[in-house]
Parts: C-alpha cells; sequence; structure tokens
C-alpha cells in the first residue's frame, strides 16, 4: 500500500488507493478545483489519495495538440496542490533532466508507457529517491516489466509501483488482461490499473485520441475484483471540454458514486 509516500494519508484503511486529476494543467483554478473535491471525497471515504497532473504533455497526436502551460508555471502549480492541500502529488517526466527537475517539485515520478524501456530515463528516476510509477507499456507482456523495475531497484530505489494501462489490440484499440495483475504483483510492488487510458483509442484519423468514457466504472469495478492495489483514474469536470485525453476522462461529479461503489465491492472481495 506504498505507506513510504509522504504525506500519503488512511493507509491503514486497508483500501486501495487512488491516482487522480486531470490529464494536463489547463489552469490553476481547474488544478485547485479538481484537487479540491477530490481530497474532500477521499477524506470522507478514507481512501488514500495522489493528486497527479501533467505540467507537460510530450505525447500528442498531432503537432498543434495543447502540451501546457509552461513549464515552470506547471510545476509550480503543482507544488502549491501538495502545500495547500497536503496531499502527495505525481507528474510524469520525458527525460533525464526532467526527472531531476520534477523531483523537486512532487512526490512520485511516473514514467511514461511508451517510454517504459528507457533506461537512463529510470534510472534518472530512481536517482531522485522519490517513489517511481512505472506504467506498463502497451507493447509488453506484464512479464517484461520485471526488468523495467529492476532498473529502479537496482539503483537502490525499492519505492516502486507498476501501472497497467491496456495492451495495444489491433491499430485504434487497447484491451486489459487481468491476468497481468498478479503477475506483476508478485515482483513485489505494488500494482495500479490505469483505467481511463485503458479506455483509449489512440491513432484515430483525426488525429485526436478517442475513448469509451461510458466503461470507466465497468474496468474499475473489475480491476478491484482482480485485486490491484491502486486505481489510476484522470478526471475533469467537463471532459468535452478538456484540452487532453477529454475522450476518456471521468466527469468530476461522477468520482464520487463511482468510488462509493468500488469500496463496496473492495470490502466484499477482501472479506470472502
Amino acid at each position: 500500500m506504498i505507506p513510504e509516500i509522504p504525506l500519503l494519508k488512511h493507509t491503514r484503511s486497508g483500501l486501495f488507493f487512488l491516482i487522480a486529476g486531470p490529464c494536463v494543467i489547463e489552469s490553476r483554478d481547474l488544478v485547485f478545483r479538481v484537487a479540491e473535491t477530490m481530497t474532500a471525497m477521499t477524506d470522507k471515504m478514507s481512501v488514500p489519495y495522489i493528486f497527479k497532473a501533467s505540467y507537460k504533455k510530450a505525447n500528442r497526436s498531432r503537432p498543434d495538440s495543447f502540451t501546457g502551460i509552461g513549464d515552470d508555471k506547471g510545476l509550480e502549480i503543482l507544488s502549491e496542490v501538495r502545500q495547500r492541500f497536503n496531499i502527495p502529488v505525481l507528474t510524469d517526466v520525458h527525460s533525464v533532466e526532467e526527472a531531476r527537475r520534477a523531483a523537486k517539485y512532487v512526490d512520485v515520478i511516473q514514467i511514461p508507457a511508451f517510454l517504459c524501456r528507457q533506461t537512463e530515463l529510470l534510472q534518472a528516476a530512481a536517482g531522485t529517491g522519490k517513489p517511481v510509477n512505472i506504467k506498463k507499456g502497451q507493447f509488453l507482456s506484464p512479464h517484461a516489466m520485471e526488468f523495467a523495475v529492476r532498473k529502479v531497484s537496482s539503483c537502490g530505489n525499492n519505492r516502486i509501483m507498476i501501472t497497467e494501462r491496456g495492451t495495444t489490440f489491433g491499430y485504434q484499440d487497447l484491451v486489459v488482461d487481468f491476468r497481468g495483475i498478479p503477475v506483476m504483483q508478485a515482483f513485489g510492488y505494488p500494482v495500479v490499473l490505469d483505467v481511463t487510458h485503458s479506455l483509449q483509442q489512440p491513432n484515430q484519423p483525426s488525429g485526436v485520441t478517442g475513448g469509451q468514457p461510458a466503461l470507466i466504472a465497468t474496468l474499475a469495478r473489475a480491476g478491484i475484483a482482480a485485486g490491484v492495489d491502486g486505481l489510476f483514474m484522470e478526471t475533469h469536470p467537463e471532459p468535452s471540454r478538456a484540452l487532453s485525453d477529454g475522450a476518456n476522462m471521468l466527469p468530476l461529479h461522477s468520482m464520487a458514486d463511482v468510488l462509493d461503489k468500488l469500496i463496496t465491492i473492495h470490502r466484499a472481495v477482501h472479506s470472502a
């Protein structure tokens, strides 16, 4: 349950932990609105919570896609969130320099799925001493993630999470193989299910990634039943107006109902 992450609350509740927030920092107001809502919600439900937002989007389909409001401003906003709401904050990085820089502002460093084989990036993330969340590449088997984990642990950093985010199925779809959850848990680290990115429909002719948001609750329930340690769900007050990944984000107003049902399933599974 990664109790070593600074400020992580409710680890003794026995529940799954939640990584959630908007895909990218669009504005300070948006980030604070989501963080305030999610902190109050998870405090009430005793769900350990990590706020997530990208300060920079390096992997976009089109050259005119939104990538952020500026690195300095984005990182400063993330730092404000952790201080204002007393919660751990996660963001993704794409280079050795980004890993070192972001570590000064956030609590958890995330390695994007497409970069999970980049040795120097993994080693740099490990070297920050921060917990490292490694997303499983859409092109990798669960077993292959052992080597990504070793690249971090061999640097003396055992504060590791592994995130399942679907496997490429044809050209424009992803599927989740739940057999991979226990496979990756056997490496000795918490395994997270990235619900919303697993429902992406990438490589659309329009150059804008599609998604299946109607299945978010279904996939999350399946993940809890399969025994994941944590869930990752991107959320936004108005997904249709989001500047990145709006097609597969959960509306913020729907989060409480989804979490309530997930807690019920979790308790049923772990009391059996």
